[in-house]
């Protein structure tokens, strides 16, 4: 059963009742479920399927597309000698099929492109000089190495530029969707724990497979994490080498941001790591935007050059925190409840939450269509110009001449806001506006797990959001 993804559905089945050829390219991040989106969608309907093989040389990927090709029914009687015979081998295989629509499916085609490869060249022959003329073929491309699917095909500059017909970026689940996946396999997750987990592993829809009918959110932590043998030990490595042929930079990029919960300019990522300054720089933080591992914002009156990067994968950001110095308590989690660290970690790890469901606190706010730029917000300490010092976890900046100061608390029982908690909040309003001379309204917005307890000093918060929002359709 497949859990959400009704919209990639729809488009994959409308190409395949359609009577012109198409080709659509699949991406995201290894683990995310496109193979299982397309072979699920399409329920087998392939005339032709193919995996490149991880780490495989020229030689080797050609032999294996050739053992595939034998596979669907072709027969063949030599190896190729290049990707142009190839695919011609692959027409053949298409022009003695009676399906009706020849579905072909190319998957982790970015390891199929070897160096020196002429993959790409041969891929836009078969395809803009022959495929797309028939009506009748469904090119499907797939790849988890995002950077490579990005900059190779949908960038193209050559004989792909502007050929796709459809482009699906498989983003991870969002909590409501893995609200559904809990009642589809028989989880009895209440949404806490549901969020706890979604902390921990993301939306990433094969780390949750691992959770257990009867398991608490600890046991489960230490199942995928701590215990001998535990199946995501060493993901985190895997992770980066699959999606990147040279991980080593970035996870340096992504080992010095986890250090930095609001963030770093290009150039103190630059400073901190040590990494030549180039255009291929750039482009490492453009893959790892690509991938969702990071994301890059402007707060107030600030230009381009001053633009942040901020890590806000999750399961990244648990692992760090975690999971890099091993132990050897295959119990570490269940041991670790209402410790400094981890109550720490959790109010980071639902600021995450709050950011990656933002559209959703935007539906909240009845703003759904209006433009917002979203970040967190802090100053130093200038007591001469009468700066307190201030650090706000969450500033909507709005079009409609509005700007949200948002407070995010992840309370197991309703946050009560103090006078002093209120004089704290005041301050940081204050700071933004002496800062930022902004001339926008400045209203207060709250986002809990369980609410705000009523007060004199809850009235003066103009918007309240709980976490049940980030589960609405």
């Amino acid at each position: 059963m497949l859990t959400g993804r009704e919209k990639e559905q729809k488009l994959l089945k409308n190409n395949y009742i359609s009577d012109s050829s198409s080709f659509i390219a699949v991406y995201g991040r290894i683990r995310i479920g496109k193979t299982y989106l397309i072979r699920t969608t399409l329920e087998g309907k392939f005339t032709f399927q193919h995996a490149g093989t991880y780490n495989g040389k020229y030689k080797e990927q050609l032999y294996s597309f050739t053992s595939s090709l034998k596979d669907a029914g072709l027969n063949v009687s030599k190896l190729p000698h290049n990707w142009f015979e190839a695919f011609d081998l692959l027409k053949d295989l298409i022009r003695e099929s009676k399906d009706k629509k020849k579905v072909i499916f190319l998957d982790e085609l970015a390891w199929m492109d070897t160096p020196k490869s002429d993959l790409i060249r041969a891929l836009e022959n078969f395809y803009n000089g022959w495929a797309e003329a028939r009506h009748d073929v469904m090119l499907i491309i797939c790849s988890s190495v995002t950077s490579w699917i990005v900059n190779k095909i949908i960038h193209n500059k050559g004989g792909l530029y502007n050929r796709l017909t459809d482009q699906i970026f498989l983003s991870p689940f969002t909590l409501r969707e893995c609200e559904e996946y809990c009642k589809e396999k028989g989880l009895s997750l209440n949404r806490k724990q549901i969020i706890q987990t979604y902390m921990a592993i993301g939306g990433i829809p094969f780390y949750w497979n691992y959770f257990q009918k009867g398991s608490s959110v600890p046991q489960f932590i230490d199942h995928c994490f701590f215990e001998n043998n535990a199946p995501l030990a060493d993901e985190y490595k895997y992770l980066f080498s699959t999606l990147f042929r040279y991980p080593e930079e970035y996870i340096k990029i992504i080992e010095v941001l986890s250090a930095k919960k609001t963030g770093l300019t290009r150039q103190s990522i630059l400073k901190e790591t040590g990494i030549a300054d180039s255009g291929a720089f750039s482009g490492k933080l453009e893959d790892l935007v690509n991938c969702g591992f990071i994301r890059g914002y402007l707060s107030y009156g600030k230009k381009q050059k001053d633009i942040v990067y901020q890590l806000i994968d999750p399961f990244t950001i648990f692992y760090l925190s975690f999971c890099k110095k091993k132990n050897n308590d295959e119990h570490f989690w269940s041991n670790q409840i209402d410790t400094p660290s981890v109550n720490t970690w959790e109010g980071l790890a639902f600021e995450r939450i709050c950011l990656l469901h933002s559209n959703c606190i935007k539906k909240s706010l009845g703003i759904s269509g209006v433009s917002t730029s979203i970040y967190p917000w802090f100053c130093q300490r200038d007591i001469d110009n009468g700066i307190n010092g201030s650090q706000i976890d969450m500033v909507i900046e709005r079009k409609d001449d509005i700007i949200n100061i948002v407070e995010v608390k992840f309370n197991s029982a309703p946050f009560v806001i103090s006078q002093k908690y209120m004089d704290d909040i005041n301050r940081k309003k204050e700071d933004f506006v002496n800062c930022t001379k902004t001339k926008s309204s400045i209203h207060i917005t709250f986002v809990t797990l369980n609410g705000l307890e009523e007060n004199s000093y809850s009235k003066e918060v103009q918007s309240e959001i709980t976490s049940d929002e980030f589960f609405a359709d």
